[in-house]
């Protein structure tokens, strides 16, 4: 029995040995040439992993002496880096380069710096989070400006419930409510702000305070009247 067995065996192996050889026999040279890519396609990867690598490297290198100029007051300098990671960069550290140009001019210039912001949150190219925080920069920066209700309009819309940054767009909201004198609105928003359970524990602790304010109500200015104030010095 164990014979039979082993001549069995013997005949598979020979006829998969026969199989193989005629396999190879009609596609070697397809298998070659699959070889051949293999080898070419993992070589390429590994050379594009390490290119994107010294690119990055550079970048990065590129960025930080962008960042030193614009601390030093060099701006133009420092524009000029920057608009030329944005233009040649990798996709990262161009991104990052096209925020901080918004910043950069809206340092100097704050129609233009939220116009440039603008421009990030139309670029349908980027993730929605990050056209989120170019809206929220945009909006602070009309806030006080010349548009507040543009500004105002886009904050509502960032406040809601599963927006990354509703925090920040919420206590903006209250706190120029109750600039305004809109001590109920103001409450609303931070009502909003203390029942959001991921509220970070810093705008909790602030929030305090702000209901506080609220709940003291509209604070009124009066001026004082002639007869109130301090009598003229007596000349002789």
């Amino acid at each position: 029995m164990a014979e039979n067995n082993e001549f069995i065996r013997e005949v598979d192996e020979d006829y998969r040995r026969d199989q193989i050889a005629k396999i190879w026999k009609r596609y070697n040279a397809l298998i070659i040439t699959a070889a051949i890519l293999l080898v070419a396609g993992v070589g390429g990867y590994n050379y594009w992993r390490h290119a994107e690598r010294t690119r990055a490297e550079a970048a990065s290198e590129r960025y930080d002496q962008a960042s030193r100029l614009a601390k030093d007051g060099k701006v133009e300098d420092a524009d000029r880096d920057f608009a030329a990671i944005r233009t040649d960069g990798p996709g990262g550290y161009a991104l990052l380069a096209r925020f901080r140009l918004a910043a950069e001019t809206a340092k100097r210039d704050a129609v233009a710096g939220a116009a440039a912001y603008d421009g990030l949150a139309a670029d349908t190219g980027i993730g929605d989070s990050l056209r989120d925080l170019a809206r929220l920069r945009a909006a602070l920066l009309r806030l006080d400006g010349s548009d507040p209700n543009a500004a105002l309009a886009s904050l509502q819309g960032l406040a809601a419930p599963t927006n990354a940054y509703r925090h920040t767009a919420r206590e903006m909201l209250g706190l120029t409510a109750l600039k305004r004198g809109d001590t109920e609105g103001a409450g609303r928003w931070f009502d909003q702000i203390s029942a959001d359970t991921e509220t970070p524990q810093g705008l909790r602790q602030r929030v305090e305070v702000y209901e506080a304010l609220v709940a003291g109500g509209p604070v009124t200015v009066t001026e004082a009247k002639p007869e109130n104030a301090a009598p003229p010095p007596i000349t002789r």
